[in-house]
């Protein structure tokens, strides 16, 4: 029954995403979570329940039959370090694919998964100066004095009436020293 899933699941999945599967399978400990479900779920619920609980504090994975495609290798006799298979790039594309066919855990570690990347964020923030605590971006000159100018024109305008009443009792800009800017 879980491997018609499976094979349905398969169909699915864009071609890319299936060359790179046929090429570096997942280790098959984790399909077994998944069959583990599809049978508790033909027991009772009360056991489901617990069957569940079980798989979500299992043993992480075993290490792949494989080296992993998505991080450089050190040639063990030469000592050289070869590049990974797949580019920064490339591997961004096999992850977007994977998460939007929900195959995301089923892939190789890789510095763009999403975990990670959640990892990376609460870790160093934006990482944009000026965005902490009271810090202010740079900006253009007309940019950080807008809120001055606009407050000095907010407070212009309030004052407005008065000056208008002293501009008349003045008759007209006779005698007048300040000028309104």
């Amino acid at each position: 029954m879980a491997s018609q899933e499976y094979v349905k699941l398969a169909q699915s999945l864009p071609p890319r995403l299936l060359r790179f599967f046929a090429r570096y399978p997942p280790p098959t400990s984790s399909f077994a979570p998944a069959s583990s479900i599809l049978n508790s779920s033909s027991s009772s619920s009360s056991s489901s329940n617990a069957n569940q609980e079980e798989i979500t504090t299992s043993d992480p994975p075993p290490p792949l039959p494989y080296p992993n495609p998505f991080q450089s290798q050190k040639h063990p006799a030469t000592g050289k370090w070869h590049n990974p298979v797949f580019s920064l790039r490339r591997q961004a594309d096999l992850v977007k694919m994977a998460r939007a066919n929900g195959v995301e855990e089923l892939l190789p570690y890789t510095t763009k998964g999403t975990e990670e990347r959640i990892q990376r964020r609460v870790e160093h923030g934006l990482r944009v100066k000026g965005t902490g605590v009271g810090q202010k971006v740079k900006g253009k000159l007309w940019e950080r004095t807008m809120k001055g100018r606009l407050e000095k024109r907010r407070q212009a305008m309030l004052g407005m009436p008065e000056l208008v009443q002293q501009w008349k009792q003045m008759g007209h800009g006779r005698g007048w020293k300040k000028w309104p800017k």
